[in-house]
């Protein structure tokens, strides 16, 4: 029983310490040693628990995406009003995506080397996107008149990609912009309230 309990502390240490690393250094700019210089291990221990970096920098994703994805069903599939979800939608994906700042880029590499075996893997059958009925919100209040006519299709990809892009991007857009860490995580902060008030200002009537 102390060595189990042992082995998952020592292995929280170094998901703890992976994440740290990657979010200051980026997927592809942390070192195995970054990694387990942080965790306070030697090299040959981080290894026997995680052989790789990128076998690491996955299960760090798959916890992410076992918190986002539930609540985000969640949230479309709720009875609460439109304009209210749109608001959830943002506040939920920004703060996992601050909390885990490479997980776009890294979605987008393994997407485009073999879609169809990332995508089961990270979504399987429980967390599977059910967006139909925000869709069809959407088309009820164009009927209703309250929002203006509106493809409730590109509407869902503009919500998602000014969610997304700025993660996508961070690297440019710290370099254009001079900002330092704080500060673009400041900015990410404030997006949990703009993308919302964007979105709906263009819609409403």
């Amino acid at each position: 029983m102390v060595k189990i309990k042992t082995e998952k502390t020592t292995e929280e240490k170094i998901l703890a310490a992976a994440k740290k690393v990657f979010i200051s250094k980026g997927m592809s700019g942390a070192r195995m040693q970054d990694i387990a210089d942080e965790a306070g291990i030697n090299k040959a221990l981080l290894h026997y628990y995680f052989r790789s970096k990128e076998k690491l920098f996955e299960v760090i994703f798959l916890e992410a995406a076992q918190k986002l994805f539930p609540k985000i069903n969640s949230i479309f599939e709720s009875d609460m009003p439109l304009f209210q979800k749109i608001e959830h939608f943002s506040e939920e994906y920004i703060t996992v995506m601050a909390e885990n700042p490479y997980l776009p880029l890294f979605v987008l590499n393994e997407i485009n080397q073999d879609p169809e075996t990332f995508l089961n893997k990270i979504w399987g059958k429980q967390n599977l996107p059910r967006p139909q009925k925000f869709l069809e919100q959407i088309e009820k209040e164009v009927r209703k008149g309250t929002i203006k006519k509106v493809s409730p299709l590109h509407l869902l990809m503009n919500l998602i990609s000014l969610s997304v892009f700025p993660f996508v991007a961070k690297s440019m857009i710290q370099f254009t912009l001079g900002l330092d860490e704080l500060q673009y995580r400041a900015i990410m902060e404030q997006r949990k309230k703009e993308i919302p008030k964007f979105i709906i200002d263009s819609i409403k009537k």
